[in-house]
């Protein structure tokens, strides 16, 4: 378990330490879908939903989400971030929603986390949203597709 650095020489959980951290600047995007019937996804699209607009209201939790990262991930830092950003995409062949979240700051740790719980949330906005009409929604392929900045260096998913 030597690589994994939120644990300690005995098993337990830590916070890691990065004072020590050179601040630079970085960035994650994190992406998920949504699959829907195609009749839930025309009726978002045309913001017929009954709980109203799933997409702006979406793209808001889930940056509001990422500011409160640090309160729902039990060892992530709080960060000062410098850029959220949330993108809702219909995807014909799901059917759905693609998600696609950018997290960045000029900090001492990543920001991965931020932009997959950004991700998260947004996805669970719009079931949330749209759940009346649809309860067989299904939530998939959470995952980062992109990262820039710290020691670990650059990260992309191949496939995106």
């Amino acid at each position: 378990m030597s690589g994994l650095t939120h644990l300690g020489a005995s098993g337990e959980a830590n916070m890691v330490d990065v004072g020590g951290k050179q601040e630079t600047e970085r960035t994650a995007v994190a992406q998920g879908a949504v699959t829907m019937q195609p009749s839930t996804l025309a009726m978002i699209l045309a913001g017929d939903a009954k709980k109203g607009d799933v997409l702006g209201t979406a793209r808001i939790a889930g940056i509001m989400a990422a500011k409160r990262t640090h309160e729902l991930i039990p060892l992530c830092h709080p960060l000062l971030l410098t850029k959220v950003s949330v993108e809702i995409e219909p995807d014909d062949n799901l059917p759905g929603l693609r998600v696609t979240a950018l997290a960045r700051v000029t900090g001492k740790t990543g920001v991965e986390m931020e932009a997959l719980t950004a991700a998260s949330v947004a996805c669970l906005t719009i079931y949330d949203m749209a759940k009346a009409a649809d309860r067989a929604m299904t939530i998939s392929d959470i995952r980062v597709v992109e990262k820039s900045g710290g020691k670990s260096g650059d990260y992309r998913l191949q496939d995106v």
